[in-house]
């Protein structure tokens, strides 16, 4: 496919008439037993000044994969950074890793957001509704969220009094996943309690291609199988909800495990040895990563008259583990007598608290102060070394305004300051010293090469903040415009590593010298619906004069097997994209969009785009709807990647034809639904310029069938 017909494509819906959208969902709850009813996504696009997309059951349903992070893909701005079937991680706008925060029940997700193979650890099945903010929201959370943040929900409580819960079951062909979940639920009078429990189950990762390349080795691939990359998932979810008069509050408690083996060729040396087809495509061999989440948070509100305060507390521990056989590049390291093949451990506790009142002045006005604390301490075990040990606290106060001038026209904005403390220890690599020794190195090599981590403790602190308008200048169009700076303290790694990172064969080394990451971010959103037809256009741009990036520095390691250093640096760096979408509701039962993105990003100093830079793309979809059936088909065109970092690959473009059907069966006084998807119908070979796996020419997975049942069940209690 040719690169340009995307931006041309693009350049059409922008200049198209102005149409507008199908009809959003219909919610209904109560407030002090007065009954609202109304569009959710509406009240939300109304009342903020950033572009925010909110998906609720209807998306999720349609796009389920068991894998948020590629369920949100479908988003115009939102990507899926992939590594085999296992690890997704979120991108919006050209931004991922520790600059997108993920947020559950008030509490940020806090992992090792860092990592390409670290994904969310959050049940999917146990998602009601996602908010997701693109752009700056560092006033709201702080550090880590200056590229938007991804807000997850569950769906509110019934009305009535009733027992209720839901099976779920899921398959897919692509990789044999079987996957199924249980939900039971008892709303009682001014309680509402759920529990849940999902597993899901998949084999090696199945591509369209015998062959991948990995350093100038060519790999073969037995079955078209990427062996060791099957792996497994168990979610627990615990939920209570208790209302009474003015107070509101939530107890959670979540356990995610997450075990998947890591394609032998990406990690180590490449061993063809080791790629031989053994006959079970769902064992897990070494290498193989694990991580368990555990996470309790608590949320608490009430209210007295125009005052409303909000406390949410939380607690998580991250544990990470990765095993391989027992492997040293210096020849004098020994294995270790308990857990030989343990080469990485990760434990990072955090603990959190966030208060937040809100006062009414009038009518028109009203405005929110609010304080966040946060401690992090992290913990490490294995034969090997990545990430150093630290503690981290941050604390910040926020203050929000918001005023309506008049029926059409809506301000706020506010300001924020973070303080954050970072203690990080210093590791010295005995083994490494030794070699270095034996090579015959002199101290000042010794001195530069034997600390894998360097012992620092900063202090930073910045101001973030934000102004924007919501215009309604007529009743079937909103103009929203909105200017914020944002901030990001630098992590561990990027302060003080100093070593070779296994996972990309490179020596990485951090400087301890870097300054808190600043940026300024204009977003602007035009939105015209009337009768059916809608169109949405969202350009956006953001300017970084302190971008934190890791430098090649044409310096070449004198480690075994690492190659070039590289190392962490500050840049001026620049973001410039949009989003388009129009639909239009045809012939009663038709609709029709054309959803596209673009973002292009340029390191100022070296006059080159950033790493994992999204290719413009386009989704055109036509579905037909009626009473209980609904049936689409789409055709996703992804431009080539032609604008690379150094050292990285171009990616050629690609076409994807989808298909997808949904029915509600009535079945024993309930109603079943069922829902059937297909991707890549033409099982085409290509490759996805964010995955972990593209420098191994490892295609994305082939021709997928799913289906996905739900039997909801309920009965009331008098």
């Amino acid at each position: 496919m040719r690169s340009g017909i995307i931006p041309v494509m693009l350049m059409f819906v922008f200049a198209s008439s102005l149409w507008a959208q199908t009809a959003d969902t219909v919610m209904t709850g109560t407030l002090d037993e007065v009954v609202v009813s109304g569009s959710y996504k509406k009240m939300e696009v109304l009342n903020t000044v950033q572009q925010v997309e909110v998906v609720e059951k209807p998306f999720l349903r349609e796009h389920f994969t068991g894998n948020l992070t590629q369920t949100l893909g479908h988003i115009p701005g939102v990507h899926s950074m992939d590594i085999g079937a296992g690890f997704s991680k979120p991108m919006i706008r050209g931004m991922g890793f520790n600059r997108i925060s993920v947020v559950q029940n008030g509490i940020k997700q806090e992992g090792l957001q860092w990592g390409a193979d670290h994904g969310l650890e959050i049940d999917a099945f146990s998602v009601g509704r996602v908010t997701v903010r693109k752009g700056p929201s560092s006033l709201l959370y702080g550090s880590d969220a200056m590229g938007g943040t991804i807000e997850i929900e569950r769906l509110p409580a019934p009305i009535d009094d009733q027992w209720l819960g839901e099976v779920n079951l899921l398959g897919k062909s692509v990789n044999n996943t079987l996957g199924a979940s249980l939900m039971l639920g008892l709303k009682w009078k001014a309680c509402f309690s759920t529990l849940r429990y999902s597993e899901q189950h998949f084999g090696d990762y199945h591509i369209p291609t015998d062959t991948v390349v990995y350093l100038t080795q060519r790999l073969p691939i037995e079955k078209q199988s990427l062996k060791n990359t099957a792996g497994f998932e168990r979610d627990a979810n615990w939920d209570l909800d208790y209302r009474k008069g003015r107070y509101y509050g939530n107890l959670t408690v979540s356990d995610a495990y997450q075990k998947v083996g890591f394609f032998a060729g990406a990690h180590g040396i490449p061993d063809a040895e080791l790629l031989h087809d053994d006959g079970d495509s769902r064992n897990i061999d070494l290498p193989y990563s694990w991580v368990n989440h555990l996470k309790v948070t608590s949320h608490h509100q009430y209210g007295f008259g125009r005052l409303f305060g909000y406390l949410d507390l939380g607690f998580q521990n991250n544990h990470r583990e990765e095993w391989s056989y027992f492997h040293t590049h210096y020849g004098t390291q020994t294995p270790p007598e308990k857990d030989p093949n343990k080469e990485l451990q990760f434990s990072l506790n955090t603990y959190s608290a966030s208060l937040k009142v809100k006062r009414f002045c009038s009518n028109n006005w009203e405005n929110t102060v609010g304080l966040d604390l946060q401690y992090q301490k992290n913990t490490i075990d294995g034969y090997s070394f990545l990430l150093p040990e630290y503690d981290r606290f941050t604390s910040g106060v926020l203050w929000l305004s918001k005023w309506k001038a008049s029926d059409k026209l809506s301000l706020s904005g506010g300001l924020r300051y973070d303080y954050g403390h970072l203690d990080i220890s210093a590791f010295k690599d005995l083994y490494l010293e030794q070699y270095l020794t034996d090579q015959h190195y002199g101290a000042d090599v010794l001195e530069d090469y034997e600390w894998r981590s360097y012992a620092v403790e900063r202090d930073f602190g910045d101001v973030s903040g934000s102004i924007g308008c919501v215009w309604n200048p007529t009743k079937s169009q909103l103009v929203k415009v909105n200017v914020g700076r944002s901030f990001r303290l630098p992590g561990a790694n990027e302060l003080a590593s100093n070593g070779m990172h296994h996972g990309t064969f490179r020596h990485e080394q951090g400087d301890a010298s870097l300054s808190t990451e600043k940026g300024w971010q204009m977003d602007l959103s035009y939105t015209y619906e009337h009768k059916g037809i809608c169109f949405i256009f969202s350009p956006f741009g953001s300017w970084f004069n302190n971008y934190i990036y890791l430098k090649p520095t044409g310096e070449w390691s004198i480690l075994p097997h690492t190659g070039q250093i590289y190392r962490y640096s500050q840049a001026e760096v620049t973001f410039i994209g949009a989003e388009a979408e129009f639909s239009v509701d045809f012939l009663r039962y038709l609709n029709y969009k054309i959803a596209g993105e673009y973002v292009h990003s340029r390191n100022r100093e070296e006059q080159l785009p950033l790493p994992f830079s999204p290719p413009a793309s386009m989704r055109n979809t036509l579905t037909w709807k009626a009473k209980v059936f609904k049936i689409y088909a789409e055709w996703q065109a992804v431009s080539s990647q032609n604008e690379v970092s150094r050292n990285e690959e171009t990616t050629p473009g690609h076409n994807l034809w989808n298909m997808g059907a949904s029915a509600n069966v009535p079945l024993f006084k309930t109603k079943v639904e069922l829902t059937l998807s297909a991707q890549n119908l033409l099982n085409e070979k290509y490759y996805n310029h964010l995955s972990f796996y593209r420098k191994m020419e490892i295609p994305e997975p082939g021709r997928n069938f799913q289906l996905l049942i739900k039997v909801p069940f309920k009965s009331s209690i008098k």
